[in-house]
């Protein structure tokens, strides 16, 4: 009987879709990072008229999360916070980086690339990096043995309809660290990025590799093929998601190609929601309240799609809070590599993920601005702290690529359930004390650690971003 135990327990996991945990090849990961895509954009996540399929039989063929997090609602800051397992405060990052800024992450921090690279990965990024424009502050420094892209945001270029003249500097297309075009035509950019990616998968499919793909859209301007123009009744934005998904699935159809599938795991999300002031140019939140550049939960809960057959189980949702910060130790944990010796913020959520255990206990804190602490979430609740929040209060943003303006409004202290209330739309301050008392225990606890510039707060945690050589 003792022998027989340990083969029907194995047999049971396997039944429940996890393969029990046994020696094997190290996976490769794939890791897609669309900018701006609203939760509610993808067919798995309710929209009804802009057509998935790749994304959604992703989604069947993996686990979809819908209480994934990013820890800022901006893009800098976010992908910071991906590559690195770290507040992006605590890096030194703040806010979106513009094309003079001399600052970007430090090669003092390790990525997500650079922890690969340690193991043996090739390793590669592809599109939008927005970490730092000098040379010695590109993908290349951080870990990736090559990098094909635009250093930052593609609306930030001097063709954009609410850029003032000479604000910004011809966008650069970048090959390594060397500009190799100037103002690229960014209706080929997603057709571009995915080429380079199935080309990356195809090179290295005798060894492991890490591919991270950064979309460029649907950030505005939007800018979509001749293949993909007028295909989609959700109008130009819905042609734009409707080529990323296509992207996705050349990426899945190269890994099915070269006999990668069951040992490639693949990561699907977004660095914020929807930038809604762009109105019809911009995607939707679903049921959650305001988007981009807001720490309610449009601006900070983003779409997540997981697939690794036999080890991330198919077909499930899961509802547990996971953080972009979580990636990184979870990843290490999988493919056996030390942790970086610089402090985390993110912990290791294999068991979650991999669908073995429940989210453990924790906190996630949420900053934006100059870092400004503005929310945090435990378990169910919502914090929400007194700040300036550019909001849209439920109107319709512009128009055809222009935004409309946003309504500055004072937030009170506000405690919301999300479980019965994702919309944040019943404040339970008042009726709530003791719940509120333990999550403003933790709300100083961040501000110990890393400080609150709303409260002249200064932490004990915080590091130096990246600098441009003098």
């Amino acid at each position: 009987m003792k022998r027989l135990l340990p083969l029907l327990l194995g047999l049971l996991v396997e039944l429940n879709g996890v393969k029990a945990a046994s020696p094997g090849p190290r996976p490769n990961l794939v890791v897609v990072f669309f900018d701006d895509l609203g939760w509610g954009d993808l067919g798995a996540y309710g929209s009804r008229t802009i057509r998935t399929p790749n994304l959604d039989r992703l989604a069947a063929e993996g686990t979809r999360f819908t209480s994934f997090y990013v820890a800022q609602p901006v893009c800098s800051a976010s992908r910071a916070a991906l590559l690195t397992g770290c507040y992006a405060n605590r890096v030194g990052i703040h806010g979106a980086l513009g094309p003079a800024a001399k600052v970007g992450l430090s090669t003092n921090e390790v990525t997500l690339a650079r922890l690969l690279k340690n193991q043996g990965y090739a390793t590669s990024m592809v599109g939008k990096w927005h970490l730092g424009r000098p040379p010695e502050l590109l993908p290349l420094r951080h870990g990736f043995d090559e990098y094909f892209g635009l250093p930052y945001s593609n609306d930030m270029w001097p063709n954009h309809p609410t850029a003032k003249a000479g604000s910004y500097p011809p966008l650069p297309l970048i090959e390594g660290d060397q500009v190799v075009e100037v103002m690229p035509d960014q209706r080929e950019l997603t057709g571009r990025y995915t080429a380079r990616a199935v080309d990356f998968i195809q090179r290295h499919r005798d060894q492991p590799f890490f591919l991270y793909v950064a979309h460029s859209m649907p950030h505005v301007p939007l800018h979509v093929s001749p293949g993909f123009q007028g295909r989609s009744v959700g109008g130009t934005y819905g042609d734009v998601i409707e080529e990323l998904d296509a992207s996705v699935g050349s990426i899945l159809e190269a890994l099915k190609k070269n006999n990668l599938e069951d040992n490639t795991w693949v990561v699907v999300t977004s660095d914020n929601g929807p930038w809604l002031s762009y109105g019809n140019h911009a995607g939707t939140a679903g049921p959650f309240r305001e988007g981009k550049g807001t720490v309610y939960e449009g601006g900070v809960r983003v779409p997540c799609v997981m697939r690794w057959p036999g080890h991330i189980p198919a077909g499930r949702v899961c509802d547990d809070p996971l953080m972009t910060i979580d990636l990184l130790p979870t990843v290490a944990g999988q493919v056996g590599a030390p942790l970086p010796p610089l402090p985390l913020d993110g912990r290791d959520a294999w068991n979650v993920i991999s669908g073995k255990g429940p989210a453990p206990k924790r906190t996630y804190w949420f900053y934006y601005g100059q870092n400004q602490l503005q929310a945090v979430r435990s378990g169910k609740w919502k914090v929400i702290l007194p700040h300036t929040a550019a909001v849209l209060e439920g109107r319709g943003g512009g128009r055809d690529g222009l935004p409309s303006g946003y309504s500055q409004v004072k937030t009170e202290l506000a405690l919301y359930d999300l479980e019965a209330d994702p919309g944040e739309t019943r404040n339970r301050a008042l009726d709530q004390p003791a719940i509120l008392k333990q999550l403003l225990a933790e709300v100083e606890a961040a501000r110990v650690e890393l400080g609150d510039s709303l409260t002249q707060r200064e932490g004990r945690a915080n590091r130096a971003p990246g600098r441009a050589e003098p």
